[in-house]
């Protein structure tokens, strides 16, 4: 967070790393995706736990970051936006500050792979600008819960002791700036995980390694082409 807290106070190298790259820049106005894994490879060791650290930059001709804050702030239409991976979303309190917006918002989100996870899940979420053409959020999840029997009379929150662990905590950073016509966006995310247990990689493995890149590259589509449209 100190990085990229630098990286929002200038101009240069606002979106990290990517655009200083001229093949990078002209994949990304094919309208491509550029996704990084920043999980580094020596990082500390979390016993029973997996740390997943993932980035994701694309452009959009034309959008602006107005655009940007217009739809990342409408939560109450993230159900169809980012489909089928967002069921339901609520803002629960929202306060404006000249540059900033705080937003209290919870979500019911949905992963399949393999198995299908429901999750209940409250993030504060904040927007701001360092100036007209950029403009920066910051997601920080408060709660995480698993839900079993998703949509029956028997669903329930999962207590801790029940829940698999596939998500503990969710951090996601986005960086937008308007240029070369149109706006370049970068999202990067940090989750935490339950590590795999022994005799179950091969059912969960492949959900717990997986979903964090899967769910980034879907986000940042997604954000795409709704600002297409």
């Amino acid at each position: 967070e100190s990085r990229i807290d630098r990286q929002h106070q200038s101009k240069e190298g606002f979106v990290a790393s990517v655009l200083s790259d001229a093949n990078n820049r002209a994949k990304l106005k094919r309208g491509e995706s550029i996704i990084e894994r920043l999980t580094p490879a020596d990082g500390p060791e979390l016993p029973g736990a997996m740390l997943h650290h993932w980035r994701g930059t694309a452009f959009v001709p034309g959008a602006k970051v107005a655009d940007f804050e217009r739809l990342m702030e409408d939560f109450a239409d993230y159900p169809k936006k980012f489909a089928p991976q967002i069921v339901q979303a609520k803002v629960l309190e929202r306060k404006d500050d000249g540059d900033r917006t705080s937003i209290q918002t919870v979500m019911r989100v949905k992963q399949r792979h393999v198995i299908t996870v429901v999750m209940d899940t409250a993030y504060d979420v904040e927007f701001a600008r360092l100036d007209a053409q950029h403009g920066y959020s910051v997601s920080r999840s408060t709660q995480i819960k698993e839900i079993a029997g998703a949509g029956s009379k028997d669903e329930h929150a999962m207590s801790g002791s029940e829940q698999h662990g596939f998500l503990w905590r969710l951090y996601t950073y986005w960086s937008c700036e308007e240029r070369d016509g149109g706006l370049y966006m970068q999202i990067e995310s940090v989750s935490l995980t339950r590590s795999i247990p022994a005799g179950l990689g091969w059912m969960l493995g492949p959900f717990i390694e997986s979903v964090p890149r899967e769910s980034l590259e879907f986000t940042l589509q997604s954000a795409s082409k709704a600002l297409r449209k």
